[in-house]
């Protein structure tokens, strides 16, 4: 049985393309013998390298002499074409023998300059599972590197004869090296909320790692850092490493979904919540019950939780803000007051994401790191970005899966909900599951037309009742694809989303701003409706 790198590739819960190169990976896995490696690219990166492998190389197949085959996978409809075979991807099309070439000689020539320019043996394959090729010769590939639906059942047998296992080299020990590098494994904690499975984040020298190599008496980092860059990671990491030291550690966040999922999967021996339920628990500590009912019923909360002592009960030897660019002014002091001296204290923050219009916080004397890179959306996600950022924001696009542009719907009038059901039909059309859906509103809930739809189509939506259990769990209505506005949805993310009902008229700070967080909550595949006149003004900027 072949190798596979990474581990745990078994236990991946997957849906849409990965679904089926983890079907062939368990191919490979089961059909190779030993003296075989198989790398997945998909789930692998090497962000030290600049991506020496990703999303364009689906598999590669080293030997025991260090000998490489690269196999890139094409699922679904081929078309061929007097360019050769070709691959449609939404609104653009790719020649299948240009792009393997490309992404091959990259290899090719980034592994000469880490082996010091020693020759490196590389061959390529195609597969195609589902698709005939009726032309090989006029594919714009050898036919034997073709292996098509008609070939399937050979695809290991055909590997072994392209590759033999051969004998061990000196130089396959620098070549598992250099594919391999560092590969650090942390929870995502954006994982959609309600999901069984668990997502995890393969980041190599990512933030988890590097902030907490930073030595200061006393600790107080503060990261800025933009979506997708591994903040919450490192919330959840420095929390877990309090805990195994014995200590108590605080989590805090604005969203109260992404407080609940933080305290679903961090460890016992700390307290995770939002600002407002943290002055509720310190309220009632002291014999008081909030009225909830009351007008500016959460400033209330505030100004009477302000007013307390903090009794020995409510300090921590860890304090972490996350989402701290919606903190209010005065709920800097009121959320640090609860360090215990020589606490460790760590301000995670993203100036794009303020939704709320709060000024950044004062935090004369801390340490800043600044994080640019976006491990988490897809590449294109990231480009389109980049085109509509003013030039002082920096955003760098370091996902491992590519994956597909984005696809732009655009309505008017009452076309609306026809626009957001095509958007659905396009994520299940690609493979993604209902569960692996979200729909996500540019309103919010009191504006939103989406949010209280239970039904569009065929399609059961599922949203916030805007109640709590008796567990204090929020309660959601019965349904299949996720609804929420972006602003309850920040911090969280989704394999696919429908980010629906973007109309505005002019496109300031402010839209840029709810665009920016709507569009990074897709790790891989994001579908914009949007109003004509907004696409009119999005054309513009781009």
């Amino acid at each position: 049985m072949a190798r596979v790198i990474p581990d745990g590739w078994e236990t991946m819960d997957a849906s849409g393309p990965l679904q089926r190169e983890l079907e062939t990976l368990s191919v490979l896995a089961a059909g190779l013998p030993d003296g075989y490696t198989v790398y997945h690219s998909v789930h692998w990166t090497n962000v030290a390298h600049v991506h020496a492998i990703y999303g364009e190389i689906d598999f590669v197949v080293v030997n025991r002499a260090g000998q490489l085959l690269l196999i890139e996978q094409k699922s679904g409809y081929l078309q061929e074409t007097a360019d050769g075979l070709v691959k449609h991807y939404g609104t653009r099309s790719r020649v299948v023998s240009v792009q393997m070439g490309r992404t091959a000689d990259g290899l090719r020539d980034k592994l000469m300059r880490g082996l010091n320019g020693q020759t490196v043996f590389i061959e390529h394959l195609l597969y195609c599972p589902d698709y005939t090729v009726r032309n090989p010769v006029t594919a714009g590939l050898l036919p034997e590197r073709i292996v098509d639906a008609g070939r399937r059942a050979q695809l290991c047998h055909i590997i072994q004869s392209i590759l033999p296992v051969g004998e061990v080299e000196a130089v396959a020990d620098r070549i598992h090296r250099f594919l391999c590098d560092t590969i650090q494994l942390e929870t995502d904690v954006s994982a959609l909320i309600g999901q069984a499975r668990t997502l995890v984040t393969r980041v190599s020298d990512g933030l988890s790692h590097w902030a907490r190599q930073l030595d200061m008496e006393p600790f107080r980092l503060r990261v800025t850092g933009t979506a997708g860059s591994g903040k919450t990671q490192l919330a959840l990491a420095e929390y877990r490493d309090a805990i195994a030291r014995g200590k108590r550690p605080l989590y805090l966040c604005y969203n109260r979904p992404l407080a609940d999922h933080f305290a679903r999967i961090a460890p016992a021996g700390g307290l995770a919540c939002t600002f407002h339920m943290l002055c509720d628990l310190l309220l009632r500590h002291h014999g008081s019950v909030p009225d909830f009912t009351a007008p500016e019923a959460f400033a209330r909360l505030v100004a009477d939780a302000g007013q307390l002592p903090v009794p020995d009960g409510f300090l921590f030897d860890t304090v972490i803000v996350d989402e701290g660019q919606d903190f209010a002014p005065d709920w800097r002091d009121m959320a640090l007051r609860h360090a215990a001296p020589g606490a460790r204290l760590t301000w995670l923050e993203d100036p794009m994401q303020n939704l709320y219009g709060h000024p950044p916080a004062d935090l004369s004397g801390w340490v800043r790191l600044r994080a640019r890179s976006n491990f988490r959306s897809p590449r294109p996600v990231v480009r389109l970005l980049q085109a509509l950022l003013p030039p002082d924001v920096e955003i760098e696009a370091t996902a491992p899966i590519s994956g597909s542009e984005v696809e732009f719907l655009v309505y008017k009038d009452d076309a609306l909900l026809d626009c957001v059901k095509d958007g659905l039909r396009q994520c299940y059309s690609d493979g993604f599951r209902s569960e692996d859906v979200v729909l996500l509103s540019y309103r919010g809930r009191e504006n939103s037309r989406l949010l209280c739809y239970d039904r569009l189509g065929q399609n059961r939506l599922r949203s916030f009742t805007g109640s709590y259990d008796e567990l204090g769990q929020p309660v959601y209505s019965e349904g299949d694809v996720l609804t929420e506005s972006v602003f309850r949805f920040k911090g969280q993310s989704a394999p696919a989303i429908v980010f629906a009902e973007i109309d505005f008229e002019t496109l300031s700070d402010k839209e840029l701003r709810r665009l920016f967080v709507g569009a990074t909550r897709a790790t891989m595949k994001l579908v914009l409706v949007i109003s004509e006149r907004a696409a009119e003004l999005l054309y513009r900027r781009l």
